[in-house]
């Protein structure tokens, strides 16, 4: 039998975002087991999840603790072993098919012998073949308008620094003007300024295009400045251990990191992320 879903935490008494508007992602008791070696392991253990249409929420916990691979079960690349997931109604599989799903992932994978332009127009070439060649640059080029690059259009990646060249793959998965942008630790690799550019960068577009978001981060200032909420995962078993709203006020501007709200729920991430590494595995 299935647990009942980790009860949120409120703030204020307000309802958690999850229980205020319709769901864009529902997952309900979903396990995941790999075999490796011949032995079964419990990669997932009964995860409950609520992601509201046009939220943006954030995945966190201890490395190895399944974020990823929930992730992969919303994009349909994992199907889970038990239990049902699905996105904009359908399952993983059929959303990603319609271009409901768009991914980034930690490194960009540019294509090194095509420029800014041909990357983010490249994805949706692919995808649709009833695109024409001007019909896909010219959405990649708003795209890329989109990210602040404009002027880079005919930049190759090896001109890129990093956060430019994730700003292509971001503009690359939004020029298939999907629902529902799933970001897999995509500002992990950058150095601190340009990750804080990048959020910055981040929050515009989804107060621009009301996109639904999920992001797997390790970083807790990141999570908090972006996040409606966030779904802490925690270890022994894999598990969503607590749903914790960020009931701080939209549109933030840096001035978020010193309100009150912003250092409470820090706080109370650090402690939930250092309880879940005192677990046994």
């Amino acid at each position: 039998m299935n647990a009942m879903p980790v009860a949120a935490k409120r703030a204020n008494g307000a309802e958690p975002a999850s229980r205020q508007a319709p769901s864009q992602i529902a997952g309900r008791g979903i396990v995941v087991d790999f075999v490796l070696d011949g032995r079964r392991q419990r990669v997932l253990e009964d995860i409950n999840i609520n992601v509201p249409k046009g939220s943006l929420v954030s995945l966190i916990g201890p490395s190895g603790c399944g974020k990823s691979t929930l992730l992969k079960v919303m994009a349909g690349l994992v199907i889970p072993t038990k239990g049902t997931i699905a996105v904009d109604g359908m399952a993983p599989q059929e959303a990603a098919k319609k271009r409901v799903i768009g991914l980034v992932f930690q490194e960009a994978t540019l294509l090194p012998w095509k420029n800014a332009l041909e990357n983010a127009a490249f994805l949706l070439m692919t995808a649709d073949e009833t695109v024409s060649k001007s019909q896909a640059y010219g959405r990649a080029a708003d795209m890329l308008k989109l990210v602040s690059l404009e002027d880079a259009e005919r930049k190759m990646p090896s001109q890129l620094s990093g956060g430019m060249g994730q700003r292509v793959a971001i503009a690359r998965a939004l020029a298939l003007d999907p629902q529902v942008l799933l970001m897999d630790e995509p500002f992990g690799a950058l150095d601190a300024i340009t990750r804080e550019e990048m959020s910055r960068c981040l929050l515009e577009i989804w107060e621009r295009t009301g996109k639904t978001i999920v992001l797997v981060t390790h970083s807790i200032d990141e999570a908090v400045f972006l996040s409606g909420e966030v779904h802490v995962m925690g270890t022994g078993p894999a598990r969503i251990i607590e749903t914790l709203p960020i009931n701080i006020p939209q549109p933030r501007t840096e001035d978020a990191y010193s309100e009150p709200v912003f250092k409470a729920a820090q706080k109370r991430l650090r402690g939930l992320l250092i309880e879940s590494h005192r677990r046994p595995v």
